[in-house]
């Protein structure tokens, strides 16, 4: 990679600190709006040598101005959450009459091609298809109501996320009932006045218990807790948001949502997502149908009379699967994982891996917004490239699941990279799957640093197509399987490092699992992709029948999963892009020496030729100029039935 040292060096964006945020953040999303208007009209009037840098400008000026929707998924003040939200709403509503301004449009369309460099040329390429996509050639009525249905689709999306962030639900058990849950767990779930503990449906809560709570009924209450959070509340938001997109489809003239969502995407169509979720599910069932076959036997030496293994089942009876017959206790894994640790050593990792220098930031320097949250200057070749805020751990009010939020794209010469990792780990122990998770979830971080270091908004970061997003980050996982890269950081409270017989003998336990794991995936897929197909009048049922369908395990009675289901939002009819993701990060990491995990050469090539280019290329010529050829199926298939 390259880094401009000619022109004066930016700076990370200024954030209040212990000032009057509710004020900060209104200013910041409103003069940044501002901005963008200024900036529109600089292209529209305009020499055509001027309109690609002024509506560079335009879309950096909006870009920072999404940025509202950070603040109302993490802010620790309702306030300010509620505004951030309004501010959104004002953000896309301009960004919509943005997509359907004739004017804008025709500067666009008349603008010449000629001279242009390869990255122009896709700017432009890139903006006329976006312009089309938003109606701006329809007429005046379909312009109104794709203008209704945009602002009404945000509304119903903040409203579908703030009823999972807000609905934290819990129940009351007796002490006993906590039994095989590891001590530390159970001293920090101290029994109340009444003689009860308190078990929550949030990360920190259910992934032990699920993992390792003996009692069966008890798991069976969580997850009917945690599979209806949020109903019934978005059980209509999600049907009026499936109705939105359904005629928003329709007015542009696609079949059906997922054609028009596809559009954009590696894969294509919507009918090949159906495909591919068959091809998957074809490849796996087999496999998966063994594995819960493994799970019913152990079951039964429980409980003679099981016939069937529930979802909440799963990663109990998986777990004492591994122990039993892979010589892995969980219980024990997790001991060499003290948080702590583990986030440097992920520092540590990466820096080795892509020569990236972590500088810690005092929070009184940051300014951010909770003091749990750790922030980081990344260096490159002793230069500042961005700046990265870890906000790891579960408080009320927050963003529930894991991921990583731009908080300023990066220009070159003009404004620093920014993103923040929000996730909701524990501050103790961490299990080894949520090792994992935090190795995925970094990789994002990465990416949007690393691929935002070019001249274009359009291209910078993760901006690549939304199926191949996953891609890098599920790759980045293979380090946290490594017994060399794990003994550099997981360690025990005796200071002993995580002997490498028993990582072999956690891979050995990871390939258990592997069917029923695609099988499931293939379950959610399903649900994001057919509830957008088509209109269904009861999703539970429906759901309920998709699970039957492409799942090993039954639907669970009485619940309601896709009223939490987040990603149906965000990724619409697009969680087919995890699988989809993976069967390209397999073939990704075949380029890696598996006795070198930090070989300089594949690491940095991979690092400049795909992370570093952010949007600047196609995902598939990104992973073909890094491979030396297409992306296949091979790698993926191969680890299926190792």
């Amino acid at each position: 990679m390259t880094h401009d040292t000619t022109a004066s060096a930016p700076v990370p964006l200024r954030l209040p600190g212990s000032d009057d945020w509710l004020a900060w953040v209104a200013e910041r999303t409103e003069g940044q709006l501002a901005e963008a208007k200024r900036h529109v009209e600089q292209v529209k009037t305009g020499t055509p040598d001027e309109v690609l840098a002024a509506w560079n400008r335009a879309e950096t000026a909006i870009a920072n101005a999404e940025v509202a929707h950070l603040w109302s998924e993490v802010h620790p003040d309702p306030a300010v959450r509620d505004r951030a939200d309004e501010l959104s709403q004002e953000v896309q509503k301009y960004v919509t009459e943005l997509g359907q301004d004739k004017e804008l449009f025709a500067v666009f369309a008349a603008l010449p091609s000629d001279g242009l460099d390869d990255d122009a040329s896709r700017v432009l390429e890139h903006t006329l298809r976006d312009f089309r996509r938003a109606g701006v050639d329809r007429d005046d009525a379909t312009r109104d109501r794709l203008r209704e249905l945009s602002e009404t689709g945000v509304k119903l999306s903040q409203d579908f996320g703030r009823n999972i962030r807000d609905d934290v639900r819990s129940i009351r058990l007796a002490p006993e009932r906590l039994a095989g849950l590891p001590d530390d767990y159970r001293e920090a779930h101290p029994v109340g006045d009444d003689g009860l503990v308190t078990i929550t449906t949030d990360y920190p809560d259910l992934v032990p218990f699920t993992t390792f709570g003996a009692d069966g009924e008890a798991r069976h209450e969580l997850a009917l807790a945690q599979n209806n959070v949020a109903w019934p509340a978005n059980d209509q938001v999600l049907q009026d948001l499936l109705a939105v997109r359904r005629e928003t489809a329709a007015l542009l003239g696609y079949e059906s949502w997922p054609d028009y969502d596809t559009e954009v995407k590696m894969i294509g169509s919507g009918q090949a997502i159906a495909d591919f979720i068959e091809r998957i599910s074809a490849a796996a069932v087999e496999r998966a149908k063994e594995e819960v076959a493994v799970l019913l036997e152990r079951k039964r030496a429980d409980d003679p009379a099981a016939d069937t293994v529930a979802t909440y089942d799963s990663r109990y009876y998986a777990e004492l699967v591994r122990r039993e017959q892979y010589d892995v206790d969980g219980q024990v894994v997790r001991t060499y994982f003290p948080f702590e640790q583990v986030r440097q050593g992920l520092l540590d990792v990466t820096s080795r891996l892509f020569g990236l220098e972590w500088t810690p930031v005092p929070r009184e320097d940051a300014g951010t917004w909770h003091d749990e949250v750790a922030s980081y200057d990344v260096g490159l070749d002793g230069v500042r490239i961005g700046r990265i805020h870890l906000d790891l751990h579960p408080r009320e009010g927050k963003f529930k699941h894991a991921a990583q939020f731009d908080m300023v794209k990066g220009v070159a010469g003009d404004q620093l990279p920014e993103g923040v990792l929000v996730c909701n780990f524990a501050r103790g122990l961490m299990e080894h799957d949520e090792v994992v998770t935090l190795f995925h979830e970094f990789g994002h971080l990465v990416h949007h640093v690393l691929g935002g270091q070019g001249q274009w908004l359009r291209f910078s970061g993760v901006a690549t197509e939304w199926d191949f997003v996953e891609a890098p980050s599920q790759m980045l996982e293979e380090w946290a399987w490594d017994a060399d890269v794990l003994a550099t950081f997981a360690r025990n409270a005796a200071g002993e490092t995580i002997p490498a017989e028993l990582v072999a003998a956690m891979r050995r336990a990871d390939q258990f699992g592997k069917g029923i794991y695609a099988v499931h995936q293939m379950s959610y897929a399903a649900r994001s992709y057919f509830f957008h197909a088509g209109q269904h009048d009861d999703l539970t049922a429906y759901g309920d029948e998709l699970q039957r369908r492409y799942s090993v395990f039954p639907p669970l009675e009485g619940a309601h999963m896709h009223c939490a289901f987040g990603h149906l939002d965000g990724y619409s009819s697009g969680y087919y892009t995890y699988m989809w993701s993976l069967v390209i990060a397999k073939d990704l990491f075949s380029a890696f020496d598996a006795g070198d995990m930090f070989a300089p050469d594949v690491a940095h090539a991979y690092r400049d030729k795909v992370l570093g280019m952010g949007g600047r290329k196609d995902a598939a010529d990104l992973v073909e100029d890094f491979l030396g050829r297409p992306y296949s199926f091979d790698s993926w298939a191969s680890w299926l039935v190792e």
